[in-house]
């Protein structure tokens, strides 16, 4: 099935709107298309111009540090903006529907309610590997616009193998979005290389997470260029703050150094998954790639509200499917995260 075919019938004749910074581009001395003040009354360059509709210095930046053809680059204001325009695009509200595979990243169900998209659910195998057949039979019978793979996914670090995500990916007659949020932490392949043979996969990576640039809100989708021109016809004009976008253009030229601290990050997860397996009262710390731990102990909520009152914080997912008992504990400094392993100690000592 082609990308027209499985979009909304009034996004194919949508007339997408132009914005002042559309209609000009190059150099000019004086700006009076968009009823921007001329004044700037916090001393930060440009701050009183509309930012780029395009955040074209950005997308430069992701394509020369990952790789990726610009022309397949789009930039959100953080993932979920990206989530949404996939809805937006492709689920006509009322109609269509989506496939999920919980444990994972619970946005995708809310975005689907808010956009009146039902939702399928094919739970995970209780050692947090997808359940290929049964999502086989969902598809058939249930044939969602959007498939949605959290890859190593969100709360519990597991990645799914590269040639699963590619099995899953040419069954789906739909569009399959494989959310990357967390590769960085990984070796894994990315499915940025399924795009090529299959203009239905789209891939999200963000900068929230390894790049340190959670309160910048840049998300980036990696997708075939037909399906990038259609993100940037629903998306809103000026979606991406200027000072994310400096921001963003900063961290990116410093990719040497995040790679870096990312390795040493890796390494203290695995220092840290090591001291919490020793810790009694701790059944299970699930292997991850990303940058936290799903932790399952005695007491999970009541260790997370003791937690809580000495000022540590960390997640319960108790409530998920298979999260039974299960802490999510992000990987913080060194000393941050001795306090959090002597904490967790001295509380199961004494529930």
């Amino acid at each position: 099935m082609s990308i027209r075919e499985l979009l909304r019938d009034n996004i194919r004749s949508l007339e997408p709107y132009s914005s002042a910074r559309d209609d000009f581009s190059g150099t000019a001395s004086v700006f009076l298309d968009a009823n921007e003040n001329w004044q700037d009354f916090v001393d930060f360059d440009n701050i009183n111009r509309y930012p780029d509709p395009h955040s074209s210095a950005v997308k430069r930046a992701v394509s020369e540090v990952f790789g990726y053809d610009e022309r397949m680059v789009s930039i959100g204001n953080g993932s979920d903006e990206l989530i949404d325009i996939m809805y937006r695009l492709f689920c006509t509200p009322g109609r269509d529907s989506v496939l999920i595979m919980p444990p994972t990243y619970g946005e995708y169900k809310v975005l689907a309610s808010i956009n009146d998209v039902d939702v399928h659910t094919v739970v995970q195998n209780s050692d947090f590997s997808l359940n290929v057949e049964a999502i086989k039979k969902a598809l058939d019978e249930c044939s969602p616009k959007l498939m949605f793979i959290c890859s190593p996914n969100n709360p519990t670090g597991v990645s799914v193998p590269f040639e699963v995500i590619r099995e899953l990916t040419e069954y789906n007659r739909g569009i399959t979005v494989v959310d990357e949020a967390y590769l960085d932490f990984s070796s894994n392949r990315s499915a940025v290389d399924l795009i090529a043979g299959n203009e239905r996969v789209v891939v999200l990576r963000t900068l929230s997470k390894a790049w340190a640039l959670a309160g910048g809100r840049i998300g980036i989708s990696v997708t075939s260029p037909e399906i990038a021109d259609l993100i940037y016809m629903v998306k809103y004009p000026y979606n991406v703050p200027l000072l994310s976008q400096a921001y963003a253009a900063a961290a990116l030229s410093r990719a040497d150094r995040v790679r870096k601290e990312v390795a040493l990050t890796v390494a203290e997860r695995e220092r840290v998954k090591k001291l919490l397996e020793e810790t009694e009262g701790v059944h299970t710390v699930f292997s991850s790639d990303a940058n936290f731990l799903l932790v399952r102990m005695n007491k999970a909520h009541e260790v997370f509200l003791e937690l809580r009152k000495r000022g540590i914080i960390v997640r319960d997912r108790s409530r998920e499917v298979l999260c039974d008992s299960c802490l999510r504990i992000t990987i913080g400094s060194r000393e941050e995260n001795d306090l959090l392993v002597s904490a967790v100690r001295e509380v199961l000592g004494g529930v």
